[in-house]
């Protein structure tokens, strides 16, 4: 794929702490009151999704714990549960001392004493021997965190910290208050640490780029660090034999190829078409799958990995999948289930413990509406993917 690259966060490419000082330098950090400052000057929200304002978590989190008298906890949050995005583990691979410095970064922002690293079991080995390379001044362990969906979202990595399931918990208190072990606690998706420790070093385009997970048909999966003023077409092939492009990964949007070549990846362009960079994932699905077909097997998975505590995910997503199902068989559906469905879709937006059915019926609402043309193809008893075509949207491992 061909894109207008920028070196960033992957420039040093071997991930070793010589070859790393050799590429950026060594850091040296500004004073801790200057970190929060510095993230501001330049506008740096997380990359784990919600692009929340960096600075305001690390000044919410600096202040809780200046008045509960309480030291706080950082946790780089590496639990990279979507099936389809391959970003933070890419990272880790190539790059973990920028992830690491920006741990650091973040710790004297906030007067930590207590650093984590939370990333997938594979990945812990490979991370202890980069950590014994190094002589950081706040100690930093690394936890494993189980490959589901939710582990990576805030309160439930916070319950994987502290020995607990996956699971999200209630937001009051917030984590930034009472988090790891009671304490006020920041947890900064890998990406955006490894953001700061690039601007630490002067290096002012390092909040202007993302990093995305490119999937197009014929092509093999890769990662790319992209700047934010990139046009979508440039970094995705939407030439010919595309017939949609999913932007944000699974808890994202789907957009009609035309929507999608003229818009750039800045945040507030893709908010005015309805979607958000959301995971880092982009795919351009091709014309030989069914848009239906996929994005039903997707919120299968999605109603399957919900933590069930909920009356939206126990028993709206199910529903909402069962319906998604449904109308993705060729053949006239049940009459009145695709106005249920947007009813059912409709009852859940806001009501769930966590983000997870908002995300999910998103995709939905998107599909239902760039795919559909393809209902009344199914109503007819036919549909656009060929038979035996294999799906394009991965599941993950067993799915």
């Amino acid at each position: 794929m061909t894109a207008v690259l920028s070196p960033g966060l992957l420039a040093a490419g071997d991930p070793t702490l010589a070859t790393h000082l050799a590429v950026h330098g060594p850091l040296r950090p500004p004073a801790p009151d200057a970190v929060a400052d510095l993230a501001a000057a330049h506008g740096l929200t997380g990359r784990g999704g919600a692009g929340f304002p960096v600075a305001v978590k690390l000044r919410a989190v600096a202040g809780a714990a200046h008045a509960g008298r309480r030291r706080a906890v950082v946790v780089g949050n590496g639990a990279e549960g979507e099936p389809a995005a391959h970003k933070d583990a890419v990272l880790l691979a190539r790059a973990p001392h920028l992830v690491l410095d920006g741990l650091q970064l973040v710790a004297a922002a906030t007067g930590a004493d207590d650093a984590v690293l939370a990333v997938p079991g594979p990945v812990v080995a490979v991370l202890e021997r980069h950590l014994a390379e190094r002589a950081d001044p706040v100690p930093v362990r690394l936890v494993a965190v189980p490959d589901r969906f939710l582990a990576g979202e805030e309160s439930a990595l916070v319950s994987v910290v502290d020995g607990g399931p996956p699971l999200p918990r209630s937001k009051r208190p917030p984590v930034r208050e009472r988090g790891v072990a009671g304490r006020p606690s920041l947890v900064q998706n890998v990406e955006t640490l490894a953001r700061l420790a690039l601007l630490a070093r002067g290096d002012r385009r390092a909040a202007a780029g993302v990093l995305v997970t490119r999937h197009a048909a014929g092509l093999p999966v890769d990662v790319a660090d992209v700047p934010l003023t990139a046009r979508l077409d440039a970094v995705l092939p939407l030439a010919t034999g595309v017939q949609a492009v999913l932007v944000g990964g699974y808890h994202g949007s789907w957009l009609t190829v035309g929507t999608a070549a003229g818009v750039t990846l800045e945040p507030a362009e893709l908010a005015g078409v309805g979607a958000a960079l959301g995971a880092g994932v982009l795919a351009a699905l091709p014309e030989d799958r069914c848009g239906l077909v996929e994005t039903a097997r997707v919120v299968g998975h999605l109603a399957e990995q919900s933590a069930g505590r909920c009356g939206p995910c126990l028993n709206g997503l199910p529903r909402i999948a069962a319906a998604l199902q449904a109308l993705a068989r060729p053949g006239p559906p049940h009459p009145g289930l695709l106005a249920d469905l947007g009813r059912w879709c409709g009852l859940v937006v806001g009501r769930g413990a966590c983000s997870h059915p908002d995300g999910s019926v998103r995709l939905v609402a998107s599909a239902l509406r760039v795919f559909e043309p393809e209902l009344a193809v199914h109503a007819s008893g036919c549909c656009r993917a060929r038979p035996g075509t294999a799906p394009f949207l991965p599941l993950g491992s067993g799915a």
